[in-house]
């Protein structure tokens, strides 16, 4: 991933900061993101699934309101109906570089904000919202007794998450003001609904009651396990996967095309998330390589040694496959499993053939089946042609490695 500083000019004029998170390779599709109330395009959760939707292709473009984060302005002057202003302005701003949002994703009163202005922004093909209230004077309750000052002074300051704003009357006014049931019926746009089923910030009725206005097509998907915040690293990485393969059914054909043949080396480059996550690259293709938690990863990917595991288990079937189709074997599906450890040279039968140490060699146990069964006489024939798999020739075979160290 990529990361570009964009500024743009606010609903008050004053200065937007924002940064665009792009894929390496070719771009699918821009969303727009719209964070949580007080909250930053720094979000860790919305750093988090910018990451993870630019593994997908994705782009994101996250901003700060005004007066929040990087951004100029005063932020007790503004309100929801502020937000939505510069959410829009936001929309035009990518128009003028990339053709505009394809998606919208807002969190929390920012889902509700990307609800309110989806009608108003024409690029935009599908809608996200991950723990968004149904009613924006949700937000409210946060301020608990202080509502009444602000009402009888006209203001007063509030503490949210620590730290301390000032709240208007304005706000709140805007804020009951605001019709948004009206607006999501009027949306007309598929619609992906994300919330935490013990969200103790925005209940889970809220996500019941945004599924109940807005029309077809609409999903609900719960987080189960997750927080309002999505603190947990693998709630943003679940979040962004389902709204990758959700969002993939309204891009324009255009927009996901198959990535072109590459040709060359497979890539691997640290995604700076977790100690050990690695994107791989390979072909135009887009995987995760990682360790599990007891290794001190996060345990989103397969692991270096299942990646070889996988290859030898691919191979092979795809070896029998062909054999099958040449001698007009009528075989059902083949499945392959692979086991890998560590063993000692001496204590290996396999290994006749090797000079013996005390050291420790690698072990691949291959176990094939084949739904339906099949005859000795053609499991006797599988077993031959799957030690003629090229992956399985090159783990037996020596291998010369080269190494290089690059220019940066």
């Amino acid at each position: 991933m990529r990361t570009e500083k964009v500024e743009f000019a606010g609903h008050a004029g004053g200065r937007i900061a924002a940064r665009l998170d792009l894929p390496d390779a070719e771009v699918r599709a821009i969303a727009l993101f719209a964070h949580c109330f007080t909250c930053s395009k720094d979000l860790l959760a919305v750093r988090r699934i910018a990451t993870a939707l630019a593994r997908h292709g994705i782009g994101v473009l996250r901003f700060d309101f005004t007066g929040l984060g990087a951004s100029e302005g005063e932020f007790p002057s503004t309100n929801f109906s502020s937000n939505i202003e510069d959410l829009k302005l936001a929309g035009d701003r990518l128009r003028q570089t990339h053709g505009g949002p394809r998606l919208l994703i807002g969190h929390s009163l920012g889902g509700a904000a990307v609800l309110a202005a989806a009608g108003e922004i024409a690029d935009v093909k599908a809608v996200v919202t991950i723990g968004a209230p149904a009613d924006v004077a949700h937000v409210l309750h946060n301020f608990g007794s202080d509502i009444a000052e602000i009402e009888h002074a006209g203001s007063a300051r509030v503490c949210l998450n620590g730290r301390t704003f000032t709240i208007e009357r304005q706000f709140v006014e805007d804020a009951r003001a605001a019709n948004l049931s009206t607006r999501i019926a009027a949306m007309r746009k598929p619609l992906l609904i994300l919330h935490a089923p013990l969200d103790e910030t925005v209940g889970i009725d809220n996500a019941a009651q945004i599924f109940s206005a807005a029309k077809h097509p609409k999903s609900f998907v719960s987080l189960d396990g997750a927080d309002h915040l999505l603190t947990r690293a693998e709630d943003a990485e679940y979040a962004a996967s389902v709204i990758a393969g959700w969002a993939s059914r309204y891009i324009s054909p255009a927009q996901v095309a198959a990535q072109p043949q590459q040709t060359g080396a497979v890539l691997v480059t640290e995604t700076r998330e977790g100690k050990f996550q690695q994107r791989v690259d390979a072909h135009g293709h887009r995987l995760i390589a990682d360790e599990p938690h007891s290794y001190g990863g996060t345990d989103t990917g397969p692991t270096p040694y299942d990646f070889l595991a996988i290859g030898l288990g691919a191979c092979t079937s795809m070896t029998l496959r062909l054999y099958a189709e040449k001698k007009g074997l009528s075989l059902d599906q083949i499945s392959v499993e692979v086991d890998h450890q560590k063993v000692h040279a001496t204590d290996c039968a396999e290994c006749v053939d090797r000079p013996l140490g005390d050291g420790k060699i690698d072990r691949f146990e291959r176990r094939i089946r084949v739904k339906g069964g099949i005859s000795d006489d053609v499991a006797q024939d599988l077993l031959r042609i799957a030690d003629r798999c090229p992956v399985h020739r090159t783990l037996e075979a020596s291998s010369i490695i080269v190494t290089q160290i690059l220019p940066e």
